[in-house]
């Protein structure tokens, strides 16, 4: 019996799709397949394999180290893995010790730009069958099934804004390595200060033309290819889908994304604002409802020509609001996206919401009897880990419908509106989270803990580099 079969870990969808790769495989005679599981941040990390044996541990698993889930953003083991309890308090984990990657034969795609390949996502179990507890795609699938028992489906559709440059010097000597490493230096493809101009978009277009066709090719379901008003700046959109499925697509586009980029003399980067001059900075709007399981209606969309929203679909937007600062962590987890929040921006400071006003935490979309009725949060980052950044927002919608909270007013005035102020930094949203007793209980305690002391780890070393702007401020004056 295989690991798969023992554990009853595959549905019957996976089963039959796990025949069809088999067979894809086979015909369009693939080398190599990777197996990658999205980590802590959002990032896919595995190994790959050539197409037999990769074929041969679908059912019985590929081993992959613990450590993998101690590291922060720039690849640093920041638990003591080798002390009892592996650092993360389960001896599972201790030593460095092997878990496995059990592929989701669903997610199976061949890449376009490198045909002879197969991906695979894969969610990760100890020995035993057990879901690895600091895995965010099981995580927000275990959100998924609470929300299923409710009766819905969490629809979701992605408007994410990024950077695209030309790589000018990759920065490959041997003194360019560390943790991390120098970053690359670039230059522009658009001077930018011309939002949606043909323009600006057609000088973009042989870029922006290759990630979009290997994108489609990938099967994403991709919408719209936009120029941003700031320069070398561009926003992908992607029709609504339910489930895991938008969360799967933001961690497949971002990998896809810079992989192509960089094949053809390019990066891409979802850093939220990068330290080059004139350089704006880059949001992920997140357009969410739910849907009714039984009759398949949208379960925010009013009936009533006088109410913008259903009143389930108010109390899911309270819960959006109430839970905001504890939830920013999720949606904004670098130190560098708190420098978007800024007022005037038309990005957020507070939690607050209204009609189709882009300045607002949450923007309400649609009406009475608009089947696309939404609520459209504009608080995320791009580089958010869009496992924990949807979990984070179900769960908080969710709690409102619980407790039938109502939301406050539509605000009129974003910037004047008297509301919660949202973190400013990343440690306010880390304080946040941890005098947070909702997101402790509904996460577990375990996850936050484990979750806090990576990103602490990495304002600590933050903390301890001197800044260009220290060194400007007090090298002269003092």
């Amino acid at each position: 019996m295989t690991f798969v079969e023992r554990h009853s870990l595959w549905t019957a969808e996976q089963k039959e799709a796990a025949s069809r790769v088999r067979r894809i495989v086979e015909e369009q005679e693939l080398e190599t397949i990777r197996l990658s599981f999205p980590d802590q941040h959002g990032v896919l990390r595995g190994k790959t394999l050539v197409a037999s044996e990769a074929l041969a541990s679908l059912e019985s698993g590929c081993s992959i180290t613990t450590t993998m889930f101690a590291k922060d953003t720039a690849h640093r083991t920041v638990f003591p893995v080798f002390t009892s309890g592996g650092g993360f308090g389960m001896p599972e984990m201790e030593g460095a010790a092997d878990v496995l990657m059990v592929a989701d034969p669903t997610s199976f795609r061949v890449l376009p730009w490198s045909p002879s390949t197969g991906w695979l996502l894969c969610d990760v179990y100890f020995a035993d069958g057990r879901a690895v507890p600091f895995a965010t795609r099981q995580l927000f699938r275990k959100v998924l099934d609470q929300l299923g028992q409710r009766g819905f489906d969490f629809v979701a559709g992605l408007e994410v804004e990024f950077h695209v440059f030309k790589l000018e010097d990759a920065k490959m000597l041997p003194e360019h390595a560390g943790q991390p490493g120098h970053p690359p230096e670039v230059s522009l493809l658009s001077h930018g200060y011309q939002y949606l101009t043909e323009q600006r978009y057609d000088q973009m277009a042989p870029v922006l033309d290759l990630i979009r066709r290997d994108i489609l090719a990938l099967g994403l379901p991709l919408r719209s290819v936009e120029v941003e008003f700031g320069p070398s700046q561009c926003e992908f959109t992607f029709r609504p889908s339910k489930g895991l499925e938008p969360a799967d697509t933001m961690v497949l586009f971002r990998s896809a994304a810079k992989q192509i980029a960089l094949r053809h003399g390019y990066h891409a980067t979802f850093m939220c604002r990068p330290k080059l001059p004139n350089v704006f900075a880059s949001g992920w709007h997140l357009h969410q409802s739910l849907i009714s399981r039984a009759g398949g209606e949208n379960a925010f969309m009013a009936k009533e020509s006088d109410t913008g929203l259903s009143p389930i679909g108010r109390q899911y937007l309270a819960g959006l609001l109430h839970h905001a600062r504890a939830s920013a962590v999720f949606a904004t987890p670098t130190i560098n996206g708190y420098k978007r929040y800024r007022s005037y921006s038309l990005a957020p400071d507070r939690a607050i919401w209204g009609r189709d006003n882009r300045g607002v935490m949450v923007r309400m979309l649609g009406g009475a009897n608009d089947p696309a009725t939404r609520l459209e949060n504009r608080i995320g980052e791009p580089a958010a880990n869009p496992y924990l950044y949807m979990a984070s927002q179900v769960l908080a919608g969710l709690d409102g419908i619980d407790r039938a909270l109502d939301p406050p007013p539509p605000a009129d005035t974003p910037y004047e509106t008297k509301a919660i102020a949202l973190p400013k930094t990343l440690r306010e949203a880390l304080d946040a989270l941890q005098a947070d007793t909702f997101f402790r209980e509904k996460f577990g305690a375990g996850f936050v803990d484990y979750y806090l002391h990576i990103k602490n780890a990495e304002i600590e070393r933050f903390q301890a580099e001197v800044s260009d702007w220290e060194h400007r401020e007090y090298f002269e004056m003092f």
